[in-house]
């Protein structure tokens, strides 16, 4: 019989930690949390200190019963939950089923699944945090008290099933925000002016962008102005006049907070947040490789870019291996978090940078791979020599107007050799001037004028939302994913594109939030709150006096809003295709995974229907049209219209393309770095990609 049992908290972790620890040691899973307030109450005494009243959670008493009658058996239980205020609290939970005093050294915790990690842990138990417990039992009770008050209110006058949240409901509001920028946005007109100069040896000549009149900057906002300055640029020669070159440096990028791996992975890999922490936690907690189960990366809730001084060193004696000397910086990288950042953990980082990308791929599936090599690569890059680039602009003049063309040259890859950082905004991409000396003059082949306008801002992505959350205060590492996850089942917001739009039910709800609690949805305040709770994690304040100071001018805010808010109406939007039961116009309605179509007379008349969406493609086995479908988990297929008398399907985009070589259907794929067409046959296999722009990567 095992004499120390090991609770955690998922199967996976325990079958990993559980093959590291031998016979000794009993590891079980808790499966999560296993009490919690009681979802059909409000479940916290407002009148005694907002004690929080929490419940066996449904499905886990047969869970405790096993761990109950394991722990009987045993010298001592060692509680191993995540290392963050959550696994605190899921400990403190476990430690009161158990009458363990949360002060005896029950408590261990490993920021990564490794035998040695583990094995360490093991033999340096602490006692449970309680400050970190209440932290979160603050965290649990105010979400509590927001949602349980405020979402009655949104059933009674807007709809059933609504809800509002501390966090989500000031990222909705942050959408609805832009939304209408991006509604009352007025275009501008504005012209650019490029001409491309004749250079001996080159068929394409220079490329040059007008700056302005006599040295001085000049916007051109008509085509008078443009006219006037093309024609007067064709008079004579463009005369350099000025030639600056300079060194430019870029610094490796820190490695991945949970916030910049969401971000990064969206951008990089198209994957939502949601996708992302499911795979990270897959990586985590342990994969099946030859010398055994491990974990392949470290804890995946963190806001620190800190890394341990024994990682930083197995990380340069790598790069000093594979790149060479000068590619290890003189001293060890070291990253500045951001301000508020708990730095509680190290940053994401491979467990042990031995397991390269390529030498696992075979033991991981396709998304573990990539994700694992985006954070492998990502790390590896933090602790390399910078990179360095030679940055030149010339000047030139003609007749009185003023022309630049810029230039950069590596000279130094430094650290993008492995890894060059994803940007929601325009690159500045490698162009190497030719050699040019002042006084030269240069003969145009073309002088033109363009005519643009300004843009609205961009609405919102899943990546750009995480950093505007981050960078606000707003919610936390383990908040941003569950958040965004929240807003789109709510209806409140939908994604098209990768872009987060709400719908009109999203600012319904927001403006009812503004116009009656204004503080929840006030991002300043959101921010104060994470703040306050910060200090209850500290030890500097008593949670019950953070929820006191909050609840008392909420309470009347509710008592007010209950008598003031009037009932809102929201007329389904009505389309143009009868129901084919009863022969009412069906109406388009927002579901889980986005807009479908239902009767307008349930519950007398249940029918609902997918949106057809044709792409304009033939079916290759029956020539009818290819639709656009969902799966029942939401996920984008294609399908004949005619399924299930015809059974073609494809994950992939159909296009009207056959392959050159085989005839078959050419399919659109999305890569890492753009998308490009492949034959659906697999044993051809032919691809074509777009042409490359610059220095770009295939």
């Amino acid at each position: 019989m095992a004499d120390m049992l090991v609770i955690v908290e998922s199967p996976a972790k325990a079958k990993t930690i559980g093959k590291f620890l031998g016979s000794k040691y009993k590891v079980i899973a808790s499966n999560g949390h296993v009490r919690d307030l009681p979802k059909s109450q409000l479940g916290v005494d407002v009148e005694h200190d907002f004690a929080p009243k929490y419940i066996t959670l449904r499905g886990r008493g047969d869970v405790l019963e096993k761990i109950r009658k394991e722990a009987r058996g045993v010298k001592k239980v060692l509680l191993a939950t995540d290392p963050d205020m959550e696994g605190e609290a899921i400990s403190w939970h476990l430690a009161q089923v158990l009458k363990l005093a949360p002060e005896s050294l029950c408590r261990i915790e490993f920021n990564e699944i490794t035998s040695n990690t583990v094995k360490k842990s093991v033999k340096t138990p602490r006692s449970i945090d309680m400050d970190l417990v209440d932290a979160q039992q603050a965290r649990r009770v105010l979400d509590r008290l927001v949602g349980y008050k405020i979402s009655p209110i949104l059933w009674a006058k807007v709809r059933k099933g609504l809800s509002a949240g501390r966090v989500q409901s000031v990222a909705v509001r942050i959408l609805c925000d832009r939304e209408k920028e991006i509604m009352d946005f007025v275009a501008e007109e504005y012209w650019t002016i490029g001409a491309n100069l004749k250079f001996s040896g080159s068929r394409k000549g220079l490329d040059v962008k007008f700056y302005g009149i006599d040295g001085k900057k000049t916007d051109v906002h008509t085509q008078q102005e443009a006219d006037e300055i093309v024609a007067r640029s064709k008079k004579g020669e463009f005369v350099i006049t000025d030639i600056k070159t300079g060194e430019r440096v870029r610094h490796a990028p820190p490695p991945f907070t949970t916030s910049s791996l969401q971000q990064e992975a969206s951008r990089k890999l198209g994957f939502t947040t949601k996708l992302t922490m499911l795979i990270a936690q897959q990586l985590y907690e342990g994969i099946e490789l030859p010398g055994g189960t491990t974990g392949l990366i470290t804890y995946i809730r963190t806001d620190s870019v800190r890394i341990a001084n024994e990682a930083q060193e197995q990380a340069r004696a790598y790069i000093d291996e594979k790149y060479g000397e000068k590619y290890v910086p003189a001293k060890p990288n070291v990253y500045a978090g951001r301000k508020n950042a708990q730095d509680a953990h190290e940053a994401i980082r491979p467990s042990n940078v031995a397991f390269t990308p390529q030498e696992i791929k075979t033991y991981l599936n396709s998304n573990q791979y990539k994700l694992y090599k985006l954070v492998f690569e990502r790390f590896l890059a933090s602790q390399m020599a910078e990179a360095k680039f030679e940055a030149s602009t010339v000047t030139f003049d003609a007749s009185g107007c003023t022309y630049r063309a810029n230039g950069l040259r590596t000279l130094f890859d430094g650290y993008t050799v492995v890894y060059t950082e994803g940007r929601d905004d325009a690159q500045e991409n490698e162009t190497q001037l030719p050699k040019l000396d002042v006084g030269a003059s240069l003969s145009a082949n073309s002088v033109e004028g363009e005519q643009k306008f300004t843009q609205p801002p961009p609405r919102y992505t899943e990546a750009t939302l995480v950093k505007l959350m981050e960078e606000k205060g707003i919610g936390r590492p383990s908040t941003y994913s569950p958040t965004i996850s929240t807003i789109i089942e709510r209806g409140y917001v939908v994604r098209e594109k990768r872009q987060l739009v709400p719908t009109e039910l999203g600012f319904v709800v927001t403006q009812i939030m503004k116009d009656n609690f204004q503080d929840i949805v006030d991002v300043k305040f959101t921010a104060g709150m994470e703040e306050k709770l910060d200090l209850v994690k500290e030890g500097n304040e008593e949670w019950t006096k953070v929820i006191q100071d909050f609840y008392t001018p909420f309470e009347a805010t509710i008592e007010k809003a209950e008598k003031t808010i009037e009932k809102v109406v929201i007329k389904d939007e009505v389309s143009d295709i009868p129901c084919e039961k009863c022969g009412a116009m069906m109406v388009y309605k927002m579901g889980r995974f986005g807009k479908f179509l239902a009767c307008p007379n349930f519950p007398e008349c249940r029918n609902t229907k997918a949106i057809v969406e044709k792409i304009g493609v033939p079916c290759p086995k029956c020539g009818a049209e290819i639709i656009k479908r969902k799966s029942k988990r939401g996920k984008v297929f294609y399908g004949c219209e005619k399924y299930p008398d015809c059974d073609f399907v494809s994950w992939d985009r159909p296009t009207a393309d056959k392959c050159p070589q085989c005839g078959a259907m050419m399919v659109q794929k999305l890569g890492q770095h753009g998308g490009y067409t492949i034959c659906s046959n697999k044993e051809c296999a032919f691809v074509v990609r777009p042409a490359k722009k610059g220095n770009e990567e295939e």
